[in-house]
C-alpha cells in the first residue's frame, strides 16, 4: 500500500482513483490524461455526443461554491460519457440547514453515487471526502479554496500541448493574482512536473506569495519584464471576492500596471499564445484586442475543458481502489 500512503491519489498500483491536485502526480499520469483527453476531443463533432464509457455510473456535482462554467463543463463531460448526472442545489440543500460536509456525503453515497465531483471554498475539502468514501466512490477536485483546481490546470496543458506540442522548450508567464489563485498553484506543478524549460510569475508584491521562488518559478513584478520572450502567456483573474485589505490601490491602476494590451504583448515572442481561466474581466487584467485578438486561445480552452474532463472522469472510474 506504499502509493496509496504517500498520495491518497493513487491506488497501490499507482494508477488514478481521485483527482484532488495536480501535485505529486508523475508526468506518466499527467500524459496520460492528455492523452485520452485528446481522443474525446472529436466526440464534441459527432452528430450523437456520446461514448458509453460510464453508463450505469452515477455522477453528483456537489458546487459548494459558485461556477457557472466549471460545473457546466462537468455536467457536459459525465452525460457525453452516457453517466447518470445529478447537481445538487447546495443553497436549497441539508448542508444549509447545518448538516456536516461528511454527512452529506454519506447520504448521497447511499444513493449509490459513482463519483463526486466537488467544488469548496475550504481547502482541503476533496482530500477529507476523499479519505471517507468506499473504495468504489471517486473524488474529483473542481477547485477547494486556494489550494488546487487540477481540471483546469490540465485542460491548460492540454491548451499548450496543442498548440506548441513540447513542454520541453517553452517560457511560461503566469501572471496577475498568483496570491488567491489556485489555478496558477495547479499550473505550475503540472508545468514543472512536464518539462517547461522556465515557469515564470508575475505580479504586484502584494500578489505574489513569498513561496513562489521554493517552487521553481522566478518571479517578476513588472508585466514587461515577466513576459520578455515568453511562448505562453496565463493571465489571472482578479479575485476581489477573495481577497482582504487594500492589497491593490485599484482595479485601473492595476490594468495600467499588470493589463494585457497589444502594446504589451509584442514583448512576448511573436506566436505566443494567451490563456485565461475565466471568467474574464476585460479592462482589468485583459484587453478586449487581446482577448479577441488572434493570439488568443482562451475559448478553445474551454472547448478542450470538456475533453479533459471526460478523461479525468473515464480514468478514475476505470480505477479500483
Amino acid at each position: 500500500m506504499l502509493y496509496k500512503r504517500n498520495n491518497p491519489q493513487l491506488n497501490q498500483h499507482g494508477e488514478l482513483i481521485h483527482l484532488l491536485s495536480t501535485e505529486g502526480l508523475s508526468k506518466d499520469i499527467l500524459t496520460h490524461i492528455l492523452d485520452t483527453a485528446q481522443g474525446f476531443v472529436s466526440v464534441s463533432d459527432r452528430e450523437v455526443k456520446k461514448v458509453p464509457l460510464l453508463r450505469g455510473k452515477s455522477v453528483f456535482n456537489l458546487f459548494f461554491e459558485n461556477s457557472t462554467r466549471t460545473r457546466t463543463t462537468f455536467d457536459i463531460a459525465a452525460t457525453r460519457l452516457s453517466a447518470d448526472v445529478y447537481t445538487l442545489d447546495i443553497a436549497r440543500s441539508s448542508a444549509s440547514k447545518g448538516e456536516t460536509l461528511l454527512d452529506t456525503i454519506a447520504n448521497l453515497s447511499a444513493m449509490a453515487a459513482d463519483i463526486f465531483v466537488v467544488r469548496h471554498s475550504e481547502s482541503g475539502a476533496p482530500y477529507l471526502i476523499a479519505q471517507h468514501v468506499a473504495p468504489h466512490v471517486h473524488v474529483v477536485n473542481a477547485g477547494d479554496g486556494r489550494h488546487a483546481h487540477p481540471t483546469q490546470a490540465l485542460l491548460d496543458m492540454y491548451t499548450i500541448r496543442h498548440y506548441k506540442k513540447d513542454f520541453a522548450n517553452l517560457t511560461v508567464a503566469i501572471v496577475g493574482d498568483v496570491l488567491h489563485s489556485r489555478v496558477a498553484r495547479s499550473d505550475i506543478h503540472a508545468l514543472t512536473t512536464l518539462g517547461c524549460a522556465e515557469v515564470r510569475v508575475v505580479g504586484p508584491k502584494t500578489l505574489v506569495p513569498a513561496d513562489m521562488a521554493q517552487m521553481g518559478v522566478r518571479v517578476f513584478n513588472t508585466l514587461e519584464e515577466g513576459i520578455q520572450g515568453c511562448d505562453v502567456v496565463i493571465m489571472l483573474r482578479l479575485q476581489n471576492e477573495r481577497m482582504s485589505g487594500a492589497l491593490l490601490p485599484s482595479s485601473q491602476e492595476y490594468f495600467e500596471s499588470f493589463g494585457l494590451t497589444p502594446e504589451k504583448l509584442q514583448r512576448a515572442k511573436p506566436d505566443a499564445i494567451v490563456m485565461h481561466p475565466g471568467p474574464i474581466n476585460r479592462g482589468v487584467e485583459i484587453d478586449s484586442a487581446v482577448v479577441d485578438g488572434q493570439q488568443s486561445v482562451i475559448l478553445p480552452q474551454v472547448t478542450f475543458g470538456i475533453a479533459v474532463r471526460m478523461a479525468v472522469m473515464s480514468i478514475v472510474a476505470g480505477n479500483e481502489a
